[in-house]
């Protein structure tokens, strides 16, 4: 599977970077691809949620999708941000 994480802030991109790699899952910072839209224009891509729970997330993550198709774009939602 594949995740995309977008932010409100390049801050949160990073702060998520970080708990990442604390967790010992790789994770790349990317630009957002077209078919999604972001506050900061940068995301989290990886393809493993082991070790990552939400509530210890940065409070900037404004998306959470899965890639069901990636020559497509198509996903599903996993998680957006309230008032989103």
């Amino acid at each position: 599977m594949t995740y995309l994480v977008t932010f409100f802030s390049h801050f949160g991109a990073m702060s998520f970077r970080r708990l990442c790699r604390e967790k010992n899952v790789e994770v790349e910072l990317m630009p957002v691809p077209r078919f999604l839209s972001s506050s900061c224009g940068t995301c989290a891509r990886f393809s493993d949620l082991k070790g990552l729970r939400i509530d210890e997330w940065p409070e900037e993550v404004e998306r959470v999708v899965q890639l069901t198709d990636e020559t497509t774009g198509s996903f599903v939602e996993l998680y957006k941000a309230h008032g989103l």
